[in-house]
């Protein structure tokens, strides 16, 4: 379970102006950024920074979420309910019983299943 409980403080109205006055789109940059930093740790190995940069961003997806609740947009559960769902589906070998023979197999299958999923999203935008 992930403690927001600090981001409702530091959003909050005793909290901090800065952290009160960001929105969406003025805290989407420090995502690039906290992205590049793993990536910085995973190609020079080091795994204390790895964990850090991931925290941070962690972090910054986690206050993305408060501010989205906030607007009435959707809340963490919400984020993650949808990641799960889509783990399941795009491993149907794991969790459907579709018979897999090598990881080329799995390759193709995740592709029609992206692909497939990219079709009826365009679907449900034309509703």
């Amino acid at each position: 379970k992930i403690d927001c409980d600090r981001i409702t403080v530091t959003r909050g109205k005793n909290g901090c102006l800065w952290d009160q006055e960001q929105t969406i789109e003025s805290f989407s940059k420090h995502l690039e950024e906290e992205a590049e930093e793993v990536m910085h740790a995973v190609k020079t190995g080091d795994r204390e920074e790895l964990r850090e940069e991931l925290g941070d961003l962690l972090w910054n997806i986690v206050f993305i979420c408060q501010i989205a609740q906030e607007q009435d947009l959707f809340d963490l559960k919400e984020v993650m309910e949808e990641v799960r769902q889509k783990i399941v589906r795009r491993h149907p070998h794991v969790f459907a019983g579709v018979k897999v023979k090598n990881v080329e197999d799995i390759k193709k299958l995740y592709q029609e299943i992206k692909k497939q999923e990219k079709l009826d999203k365009k679907k449900k935008v034309k509703k």
